[in-house]
């Protein structure tokens, strides 16, 4: 590929941003897309369908990106949360390091690129991008010092940066944890593979069993029930909900009631008389209303404190150690109830299918990467279909062909991926959303990382040079000779991938294709609730850590690609504040649990361009280059083992000092009392019967009271309509 090539490729990609960008901001003004383009507004206020006509609706302006600029860390952390911060801190990472790895490298070692071999250079535009890469340095050249000198730069800077980056976030860890209110899911621990005994419920057994070894710290327990009932009792539920609306009753003698039943029947009110129960003797699990066969092996279990539900779960609660399997739970919004009935002991089959299924998968997308590198070898793509050679030496078609089409090709086959992956995801089994979510991602990041970058590069080797590789030992080498010449591939992936994918992000193109089907074709107006998302942390971050590895294993190699990621990540940067600020809803908190995700990745990406550098350096007759890069990449292994130590565990299990603190000070400031009866109704399976559970809860207090006839035009209706309607022009914003 020439420069007129990777020139056509970039003014491709620049047109198409500039339309998506421009049309998005025109489709966002429009009233009837503020569910695509504001779902996170939406879900925090309820607006009119109000249509504010002025000619600026159909404007494009970047007012957004202006707003998207200004909206500090605080702001960030504020609506999105820790993951939204901490996959911010992630872009501004890559802005910072590329920017010092810009710098040294289109200074330094770009003109010994180009004038490392005594030839005759053509014009710029028709020059070939080889001649820009660490190939045409002749062998034996003095040269190759600068390209060991930069790469000891950036690598020193990225782990610099690195050590403070995951410094920082994990201190915003601790005191998101320390300064967040009373989470349920720190007093609750998740229990699987309870044993049934003989003439008792799962629900007796659990309530016994942590009776007697627990007896000081337990608090109550919360049985799950067979995912196969829900829409049963959904229906029952919905059919009650409707009697107590039309049924006029004293709702202080309502209590706690259980949505477990078969039927109505189910539904059961108890005596009000307060000589038949007291409120401290009542509590959901009491109210068995569920059969034995309902019920699944696996419980919530309630404790008194934060540090008794840790240390309940860093024992093993049998000699078994397959029976009553603890972990801390997810928060309640968090929870994938699905996969909670799950029998315990099919997750290892699981896990061993799903595994062979994604190798499986891998193997069948060798086929369309090797299609895509064949694009790349116009010479070896018209041996094998002749009738192509007449269009194929037109320019316009070639540089659309080896600088466009591969990389568009390749990116439309990605796309496919990510729901695959969260499949495979779904069937292994994960208590939470979360949880699903970040394993998605690193079967994403395996998945980019294996056919985008190695299947690619070696790939393109094999057809360059029509052969396969003897052993293993010789994929470095094969690694170092074939990344210069595929550095114009990986130049225009950035581009089309990159580039053009923010645009996609920006516009929503799915989200707002079925908008337009919903309210044009089916005519229904309403904003759903149900169109709101949540980042898709597991499908973005693995993106960027990829071009993240990109740059780094090209960055002495190739570096021309280094201003291309650089604007894509000042772009991200942009894109994704945006959408954080506008689209995407926070139901759970992670707490930047991918975290530890971005510093492994990072540090491979440095530790295979050190070994790619030594093949390099090893190529071109550089044995003091060489023998200089090692010590490196020792260095590199040292600091990340550091990292592992220091950082990591902080991820991984909850500092017993900061909870014990946190259980002090709810003692000393008496909410844990009101923190314990909340615990009750936080797991609720059924959605529609949350409310209930918390009203019911509140009702053992003496909490409930009738509500107060609101007359219109009072104070109090004026209060309630304006808390509950607003009218937002969200043309502005």
């Amino acid at each position: 590929m020439d420069i007129a090539a990777l020139l056509t490729s970039a003014g491709i990609n620049i047109g198409v941003c500039v339309v998506l960008f421009s049309l998005y901001s025109v489709l966002r003004k429009q009233p009837s897309n503020r569910v695509v383009y504001f779902g996170r507004r939406l879900a925090s206020v309820r607006v009119r369908n109000i249509d504010f006509f002025s000619i600026d609706r159909f404007v494009p302006s970047p007012s957004w990106i202006l707003k998207a600029w200004e909206t500090t860390e605080d702001e960030i952390l504020a609506i999105g949360g820790l993951d939204a911060l901490a996959f911010q801190r992630l872009l501004v990472f890559s802005m910072r390091i590329f920017s010092i790895a810009a710098i040294i490298c289109l200074l330094l070692v770009l003109p010994m690129n180009y004038y490392g071999k005594d030839m005759q250079h053509k014009k710029i535009p028709s020059e070939s991008l080889d001649v820009f890469t660490i190939g045409n340095v002749k062998e034996g050249s003095r040269w190759l010092w600068a390209h060991c000198l930069s790469l000891y730069v950036i690598t020193c800077s990225a782990c610099i940066l690195l050590y403070f980056e995951y410094k920082s976030i994990t201190e915003m860890r601790l005191a998101h944890i320390n300064k967040s209110p009373p989470n349920p899911s720190h007093f609750t621990i998740l229990v699987r593979a309870v044993p049934r005994s003989i003439g008792e419920s799962y629900s007796a057994t659990v309530k016994k069993f942590f009776s007697d070894y627990y007896a000081s710290c337990y608090l109550s327990h919360q049985m799950v029930y067979k995912h196969g009932i829900i829409h049963k009792l959904m229906v029952d539920a919905e059919r009650m909900c409707s009697m107590f609306i039309s049924v006029p009753l004293d709702r202080s003698s309502l209590r706690p009631c259980c949505f477990c039943g078969r039927s109505t029947s189910s539904f059961k009110m108890l005596s009000s008389s307060s000589g038949d129960i007291s409120p401290n003797d009542i509590s959901f699990t009491d109210l068995d209303l569920a059969t034995r066969d309902d019920e699944c092996a696996t419980a919530f279990v309630f404790f008194k404190s934060r540090y008794s539900a840790v240390v309940a779960t860093q024992m093993l609660q049998s000699s078994n150690p397959m029976k009553w399997v603890s972990e801390m739970a997810p928060e309640p919004h968090d929870v994938l109830w699905s996969n909670l009935s799950i029998p315990y002991r099919q997750l290892w089959l699981r896990k061993i299918a799903i595994l062979l299924a994604a190798i499986v998968f891998m193997f069948l997308f060798l086929i369309p990467v090797t299609f895509v590198q064949g694009l790349t070898q116009l010479d070896k793509l018209s041996k094998m279909f002749p009738f192509l050679k007449g269009l194929l030496k037109k320019d316009f078609v070639n540089h659309v062909v080896t600088g466009y089409l591969p990389s568009v090709i390749l990116m439309l086959f990605m796309y496919t991926v990510p729901p695959m992956m969260m499949f495979f995801s779904s069937v292994e089994g994960p208590v939470s959303r979360s949880g699903r979510k970040r394993s998605a991602g690193l079967k994403i990041l395996y998945f980019t990382i294996w056919n985008v970058f190695f299947v690619n590069v070696l790939s393109g080797s094999v057809i360059s040079n029509l052969s396969v590789f003897s052993s293993v030992q010789d994929i470095p080498m094969e690694l170092a000779k074939a990344i210069p010449t595929q550095a114009s591939f990986f130049m225009t992936y950035v581009l089309t991938s990159g580039w053009a994918s923010l645009g996609c992000e920006l516009m929503q193109i799915f989200p707002l294709g079925w908008n337009m089907f919903k309210k044009f074709i089916l005519r229904n107006l309403d904003d759903s609730s149900d169109d709101l998302m949540t980042f898709p942390y597991h499908t973005e971050v693995p993106r960027v850590l990829l071009f993240c590895l990109i740059g780094f294993t090209c960055s002495i190699m190739a570096p021309l690609i280094l201003p291309f990621l650089l604007f894509y990540f000042v772009l991200a940067y942009l894109v994704y504040r945006n959408q954080i600020l506008n689209v995407y809803i926070l139901k759970y908190e992670g707490g930047g649990i991918f975290w530890p995700m971005v510093h492994n990745t990072t540090i491979f990406s440095l530790v295979l361009t050190q070994i790619i550098a030594i093949g390099v350096f090893g190529i071109k007759q550089s044995p003091i280059a060489s023998g200089f890069t090692f010590p490196l990449l020792i260095c590199t292994l040292l600091f990340n083992e550091y990292c592992r130590q220091r950082f990591y565990p902080i991820f991984r299990k909850d500092a017993v000092q900061v909870l014990i603190d946190m259980d002090r000070r709810d003692e000393l400031s008496g909410r844990m009392t009101e923190i314990h009866q909340q615990l009750h109704s936080s797991y609720c399976q059924f959605p529609i019967a949350r409310d209930l559970c918390g009203t019911a809860q509140s009702s053992q207090d003496g909490h409930v009271t009738d509500p107060e006839p609101i007359k219109p035009g009072s104070e109090k209706a004026d209060s309630e309509v304006s808390d509950s309607w607003a009218v937002v022009n969200f043309a502005s914003t």
